[in-house]
């Protein structure tokens, strides 16, 4: 029915190590020349099929980035963890006056200009490769400042075990967010952690919205897009949570 013009078995997650199984990256159809396009309202984005993250995109959080659209126009925008750029160029193509995307990975950043570049975008978007946390220090120290702050992370708690540790990495992350956000600002955070529940990452949000002398309202709910249905009986398929939040003054 689909007619794919290349099939790439991908079996590399941590997640075979675990269960005994070897790691395999295999071309069973096609040829695959270069990189793919996903294609995302209205932007382009190279994806790595063969070495990018997980499948080389993130989808599910592709009905996320479609609700930046009322809080983007004319702002400042900074996109943290931002992989290939798909929050801070979905902002740039709804109206952002300049984005910023952060990554450590400087794959990933090289990724990031390339869709700059092929989306045209060289003159509202710049791309950094730094540490998150260091980026957010020193923006803090520079007393520079966004109109809208992303942070999307990779999984701080990716075991039970961790939950302690990883809850405070992720206070700790929004807290230095909300530090470089104007005085009425927009905070987007998201956690991919199964193990973190969403009552606990709001917690740590309102806790260091405090600490901070701040005040926070939720404005939206964000979960994972529908393409990663939740199974009822499974509550570890219901692994993606966030919030767009105001962040005011106390």
């Amino acid at each position: 029915m689909l007619a794919p013009s290349a099939l790439l078995w991908k079996n590399d997650s941590g997640a075979r190590a675990i269960e005994g199984l070897a790691d395999s990256v295999e071309l069973v159809h096609g040829t695959l020349d270069g990189p793919a396009i996903a294609r995302e309202g209205g932007v382009d984005f190279l994806c790595d099929l063969r070495e990018g993250q997980k499948t080389g995109w993130f989808y599910d959080q592709r009905g996320n980035r479609d609700r930046l659209a009322p809080y983007v126009p004319g702002a400042k925008v900074l996109d943290v963890f931002s992989y290939l750029g798909g929050w801070g160029l979905r902002a740039a193509a709804f109206g952002a006056s300049a984005v910023d995307c952060v990554d450590a990975s400087a794959r990933a950043v090289a990724g990031i200009n390339a869709n700059i570049q092929h989306n045209g975008m060289q003159d509202r978007v710049q791309a950094h490769a730094a540490d998150a946390f260091e980026f957010l220090k020193a923006a803090r120290a520079e007393r520079r400042k966004w109109d809208v702050v992303i942070l999307d992370p990779p999984a701080f708690v990716k075991r039970k075990k961790d939950f302690k540790e990883g809850s405070l990495a992720y206070r700790r992350l929004n807290e230095l967010g909300m530090q470089v956000l104007e005085r009425d600002g927009i905070l987007i955070t998201c956690s991919c952690s199964h193990h973190m529940p969403r009552e606990a990452l709001i917690d740590g949000l309102q806790a260091g919205a405090r600490h901070l002398d701040r005040q926070v309202q939720l404005l939206e709910p964000l979960s994972q897009s529908a393409d990663h249905p939740v199974h009822p009986a499974i509550p570890e398929t219901d692994y993606l949570k966030g919030v767009i939040a105001r962040v005011l003054p106390a």
